[in-house]
């Protein structure tokens, strides 16, 4: 234990810098602004191949021959792989159902599945190979919606299907169906003053992030593989590489690389299984990198959706009820759709107070991409048809929106339609309040006397189209309601791995997660949380990897609430590990040891009045403290099959957008002047990352509201535009000004009482400015994207 010694020498100490509730620096923040940070596609190893995807032209068609031998002859290849190459006969993965193949086999389901694997020693010689593979196809009729999924002669896209799921739907073509049922819709109903119906559609939105899909498989002595891997979910990959491959997991080593933002664009594999298939075969390492044609590919997309929604009110603004369908488009394999479906409907009535619901929510197999997991999972679809809604109520009843929706706002105690109690803050009337009484920004800003005009702050002015004639402006609102971390039974937890120890003469943590830092800030709380808990200014945060128990997804909003709270509390049994050790070292010496509540902060053991008791590093000496745990927040239950009633969220989050546009009606084009949002984050860890985050997903929600679509050919099932040419997403020139206001009411149930943030703002912004849109044109806009033709009826 090393000789022991009275701390008399020690001065009072003061409280621990970097701690939470402060806006502190992020470790990768300036390699990232300077062009130095080591993204998966700067990956490189000696002697690696590069590997390369032949991908399906058609959306679905029957592969009748593959022939590989002009590949394999041309020099510099190393392998070429199809289906009957797999290893072993579990060939297919997925997150929750595991219906997508490895490489197609028999048939292709949609544009861009991959068919066959290229190695090369160069990438170009890879590519060039791989157009060399003669597959013949027989084209097969395509499943596009509703209507060709579920008729009697619908092809059958996954035939013999046998899920979980399976039983509850009443068509092959239908992954999951989830209704909510609460109440008595049609005895409300006919109390109602005002009946007002809609139907509403959303495009198919990508993530969009800039990083491409990237690894590189390094095959190992011991017969297994080291994967460097963007992803949101190592182990999550783990779980579904092992068994392609026939290794056991803990041959299957994955380590967290550099990730160009996700989204939801990473929860799915992608290249990983590929990689480490052409790895093992050739026995050198592999690098595949996506080109952005190949990302549109290679990733899952946003649900594409049609909703139809009746509400209807008494004359004193009270909604007496809803009904709702929502049909989703999963495309070709499942990925997250039950999920999603299970959000859409129990988030579909929004964040209002409505005694009696009939919800419908599915999700179709069809030819289209696939879909899965994006930012807003499910309830951003929802939110632009009940916000809608909320507007055309209002306008029925005479009411201010605004008003017409704090009417009916839910607030602490409120019962869900699902029959969950609301049982934290849920300040929606409030937050619509804040954002309401926001200052306006200044009118018509380019209308500036004189040649200092600036037309380039009207539509379309950057390229010269107008110099404002015609323009109006107008002014919209909405807010949203999401859920926060894994729902419906979902087994929720995070594990962290914390070690103190004295390096140089001073206490210094190391905290080791599988986190996916995907841009979130997630690095930069985790060292705040361990600053906060353990007294020390110094935290290495170890790379993310398999060696440490599974983290969870980078998704759901859910990383600082769960791994932060699986940090907190391994840092919690830590410092009770360290106040034994100095109880034992020094409790003679002083009697607040035993008697007093004990601290760490700045690097010292202090008492809850301050006193000073020893340093860290005479606690520790030549010691250290090493704990991996496990953390769960309280458990949820799945929603009933044929009711949707179920304790099915552990936390909500809630965000209000105003949105000030100004709209050409001649060209049908939209400026976003501003888009203020205030949002209750329960407590604002680092306050400088939660303005980040909900700038960040307000300027996703902008993009959808006005211009970001993959569009499919609906004869082909084909995408038309799979490019950032064509696939157009908000620039720093689309970008309003984002004012926010921060409201932090604590969460009792939650670490720190934090609130989920990163979600939230990507719902309410997009139906707070086709809002504004709608209160500029007078139009319906029942569609997002809007689009010029919208505006102008051409």
């Amino acid at each position: 234990m090393g000789v022991t010694r009275t701390p008399t020498d020690l001065t009072q100490g003061s409280r621990t810098k970097g701690g939470i509730g402060e806006s502190t620096m992020r470790p990768d923040g300036t390699l990232k602004v300077t062009g130095e940070f080591a993204y998966a596609s700067d990956l490189w190893h000696e002697d690696m191949l590069w590997g390369y995807t032949l991908r399906s032209p058609h959306a679905h068609a029957e592969i009748v021959s593959i022939d590989i031998a002009e590949a394999l002859a041309q020099a510099g290849v190393h392998a070429v792989l199809t289906y009957d190459d797999l290893p072993t006969d579990t060939r297919n993965y997925g997150l929750e159902i595991q219906d997508t193949p490895v490489l197609a086999h028999g048939r292709v389901r949609h544009h861009g599945e991959p068919v066959a694997l290229v190695a090369a020693d160069h990438p170009e010689t890879a590519r060039r190979a791989a157009a060399k593979i003669r597959v013949e196809y027989a084209e097969l009729p395509v499943v596009t919606d509703e209507a060709s999924a579920t008729a009697e002669d619908a092809p059958l896209l996954h035939p013999g299907r046998d899920d979980h799921h399976a039983g509850h739907v009443p068509h092959p073509n239908i992954v999951h169906r989830q209704p909510i049922v609460r109440g008595d819709v049609e005895a409300a109903r006919a109390r109602a003053d005002v009946i007002v119906s809609g139907e509403y559609e959303v495009g198919m939105q990508d993530q969009a992030f800039l990083g491409p899909e990237s690894g590189l498989a390094v095959p190992a002595d011991d017969g297994g593989v080291d994967l460097y891997i963007a992803t949101q979910w190592l182990h999550a990959d783990l779980r579904q590489i092992a068994p392609v491959l026939g290794l056991p997991e803990e041959k299957v080593r994955m380590t967290l690389s550099g990730v160009g933002g996700a989204f939801g664009g990473r929860e799915d594999l992608s290249m990983q299984i590929h990689a480490c298939l052409l790895a093992l075969r050739t026995g050198k390492p592999v690098k595949i990198v996506y080109n952005r044609f190949e990302s549109f590919f290679g990733h899952v997309h946003r649900h594409p959706a049609k909703l139809w929604y009746e509400h209807g009110a008494t004359r004193d603004g009270r909604i007496t009820h809803m009904k709702c369908r929502i049909v989703l488009d999963g495309g070709a394999y499942a990925s997250s759709s039950p999920a999603v479906v299970g959000n859409a409907s129990s988030l579909a009535a929004g964040p209002y107070v409505i005694d009696h619901t009939e919800i419908e929510a599915v999700a179709l197999y069809t030819n289209n991409p696939p879909c899965g997991a994006m930012r807003g999972f499910g309830a951003v679809q929802a939110c632009f048809a009940y916000e809608a809604q909320m507007d055309k109520v209002a306008a029925e009843l005479g009411l201010d929106p605004v008003e017409f929706r704090q009417i009916n706002a839910m607030s602490q105690g409120t019962i869900m339609p699902t029959g969950q109690e609301v049982d934290s803050p849920a300040p929606v009337a409030e937050l619509l309040r804040r954002v309401k009484a926001m200052p306006m920004p200044p009118e018509k800003q380019w209308e500036t006397a004189g040649e200092g005009a600036d037309i380039r702050a009207l539509p379309g002015g950057l390229s010269n189209t107008t110099h404002g004639e015609g323009v109006v402006r107008g002014v919209g609102y909405a807010v949203g309601i999401k859920n926060v971390g894994f729902s419906e039974g979902f087994d929720d937890y995070s594990t962290a791995r914390v070690r103190l120890e004295v390096v140089g003469g001073e206490p210094v943590a190391v905290v080791h997660t599988a986190m996916a830092e995907v841009g979130q800030g997630g690095v930069t709380v985790h060292a705040q949380i361990a600053r906060t808990e353990l007294g020390v200014t110094q935290v290495t945060i170890h790379p993310a990897d398999t060696q440490v128990g599974s983290a969870g997804s980078t998704s759901a909003s859910r990383q600082t609430y769960v791994t932060g709270g699986a940090i907190k509390h391994t840092c919690e049994a830590v410092r009770e590990q360290v106040l034994e050790m100095g109880r034992r070292k020094f409790g003679t010496y002083h009697p607040a040891w035993a008697t007093a509540e004990l601290l760490l902060e700045g690097g010292k053991v202090v008492t809850d009045g301050g006193e000073v008791l020893a340093g860290l590093a005479d606690v520790l000496e030549d010691e250290s403290v090493d704990l991996e745990l496990e953390w769960r927040h309280r458990p949820t239950e799945a929603l009933d099959l044929r009711t949707g009633q179920g304790q099915g969220h552990v936390q909500y989050s809630f965000a209000a957008h105003r949105a000030v546009v100004e709209v050409d009606t001649e060209l049908g084009l939209v400026k976003v002047i501003e888009l203020a949002c205030a949002q209750d984050v329960g407590k604002a860890l680092n306050p400088l990352s939660v303005t980040g985050q909900i700038q960040g997903g307000t300027a996703q929600g902008l993009g959808l509201a006005v211009m970001e679509e993959i569009v499919v050919d609906p004869a082909t099932a084909k995408v038309r535009n799979p490019s950032f040419t064509d696939y157009l997403i908000p620039t720093i020139l689309d970008t309003p000004v984002i004012p926010v206001d921060v409201l932090e009411l604590a969460d009792e149930h939650a670490p720190y009482g934090l609130r989920g943030v990163g979600e939230a703002p990507t719902l309410s912004s997009t139906p707070a400015v086709v809002a504004a849109v709608r209160a500029a044109t007078g139009l319906a806009l029942n569609r997002v994207p809007v689009r010029p033709e919208h505006i102008t009826g051409t």
